[in-house]
């Protein structure tokens, strides 16, 4: 029996993600907790990415940039679960927007600059004749 079918119109504790907050999690230990929890993982995860990248972790060399793309990504999903509070509850749907439109404006501006220095790398005279043409 959900909570829908009891009439109540507030989410159980067991049907809520780490960083939702509720009228239930009153008090200042449950975001305590929260936030230390967080904190733990995330010192975790960049103590595992600095074994990962210092190459004593991973035998094969070339895992190593891709273990340490899974680490920063995991690394923002516990960002933004426990320290911004962003979830899947229809309360953060403005929030995940501005997210999303954040995370595009960066890809946007980074694509591009690396769209245009590579165009100009391509476009541009080898130094060899460079030096030649100011003799």
């Amino acid at each position: 029996m959900t909570d829908i079918d009891q009439g109540h119109d507030k989410p159980i504790a067991a049907d809520l993600a780490p960083g939702d907050e509720t009228e239930l999690d009153s008090g200042i230990t449950h975001g305590l907790i929260s936030y230390v929890l967080g904190l733990a993982l995330a010192a975790a995860l960049t103590a595992c990415s600095f074994l990962v990248a210092s190459g004593g972790a991973l035998i094969w060399q070339p895992a190593i940039p891709a273990a340490l793309v899974a680490l920063a990504i995991a690394q923002i999903g516990i960002h933004l679960v426990f320290f911004l509070h962003i979830t899947t509850g229809p309360d953060n749907t403005n929030n995940v927007l501005a997210l999303a439109f954040g995370v595009l404006v960066v890809v946007l501006v980074v694509g591009g600059s690396l769209w245009i220095m590579a165009n100009l790398n391509h476009n541009m005279m080898p130094a060899a004749d460079i030096m030649q043409m100011q003799r």
